[in-house]
């Protein structure tokens, strides 16, 4: 039998429960004064019934005042609340495990750091912050996790994220909550919520891949990236070490973060937003790698580290 109300999995969820309980009682006990009196002044001053019809000029302004002011202060700490939620669900701590999550018509795969595959399986430990870095193969979809409460468009060509950490281990359901095609109903699956101990057995037990920093090495020396990105002096492009999250001055002057979406264009249409100091050089791999292969590159971009900070993987 199908619940009418999902489980709660993680602390946000009974957030999120708390808001929607707390704003339909609120909106209930401002509505019903307004239904029950136009219930009795129907009955009272029916047509055929003696009444008191001469009119009262007596009122009270700060009754009418009240009933404006109140109501608008209640609804605004609402929103106030609402939004920090919402944005708290995509600003992940610096400890999170990162995950990368990839749409497909229809099916959900998920790469772990330690190089772990699933197909619409998602194990994750309990009490673990989970960043989820998410793009899409072809269509929009959309990540929606009921236990958790947290769902996030997939998109083409553009990198989303959110995180959770939930709380109470268990197998809770996963789903495409964006219509995406003929078989829309049957992209889901479900993530496993699991005790440390048990994860780290599964990470060791699950099938192992070359993590996705290997595998973008290998495919950044076969696509012939390394002859350009030597970081040597006087090299046609920039130096890729240290690069990821550090702000790139642009040729029209203005500063952009190298974030994932940065990479994920640059690999794509790599002339549109030329770094300063360089020529618009650099030939398109757009029809040439995936999805998949992007989130390799990205990794492997990641992974490299300055001078300064330690050397190449």
């Amino acid at each position: 039998m199908t619940p009418l109300w999902p489980p709660i999995a993680s602390h946000y969820a009974a957030h999120v429960d708390a808001l929607i309980w707390w704003y339909t009682l609120v909106v209930v006990l401002l509505t019903a004064p307004v239904f029950i009196l136009i219930a009795v002044y129907a009955l009272r001053y029916r047509r055929g019934r003696v009444a008191d019809r001469r009119l009262k000029t007596n009122s009270s302004i700060l009754i009418e005042t009240s009933w404006s002011v109140i109501p608008f202060l209640i609804t605004v700490a609402f929103f106030v609340y609402a939004a920090m939620l919402f944005f708290g669900l995509h600003n992940a701590p610096a400890n999170a495990m990162t995950i990368d999550v990839e749409g497909k018509q229809w099916m959900w795969k998920f790469e772990h750091p330690e190089g772990q595959r699933e197909l619409n399986d998602l194990h994750v430990p309990a009490g673990v912050p989970i960043k989820l870095v998410m793009t899409s193969q072809d269509v929009i979809h959309s990540f929606y996790l009921p236990a958790l409460r947290i769902k996030q468009d997939v998109l083409p060509g553009r990198y989303t994220s959110l995180w959770f950490k939930a709380d109470r281990p268990g197998r809770y359901r996963l789903m495409c909550s964006e219509f995406c095609g003929t078989d829309h109903s049957l992209m889901g699956g479900s993530i496993y919520v699991m005790q440390p101990g048990d994860y780290a057995r599964w990470l060791r037990t699950a099938g192992l891949d070359a993590s996705l920093a290997v595998r973008g090495a290998s495919l950044f020396r076969a696509l012939g990236c390394s002859g350009c990105h030597t970081g040597q002096t006087g090299s046609a492009a920039p130096d890729l070490a240290g690069l990821y999250g550090r702000p790139v001055p642009l040729s029209d002057g203005r500063v952009v973060a190298a974030d994932d979406q940065y990479i994920h264009d640059k690999i794509l249409t790599p002339n549109r937003d030329v770094p300063a100091g360089y020529p618009a050089a650099m030939p398109t791999y757009a029809h040439q790698v995936s999805e998949d292969q992007i989130l390799e590159l990205t990794a492997y971009v990641k992974s490299l580290e300055s001078a300064n900070g330690g050397t190449r993987p």
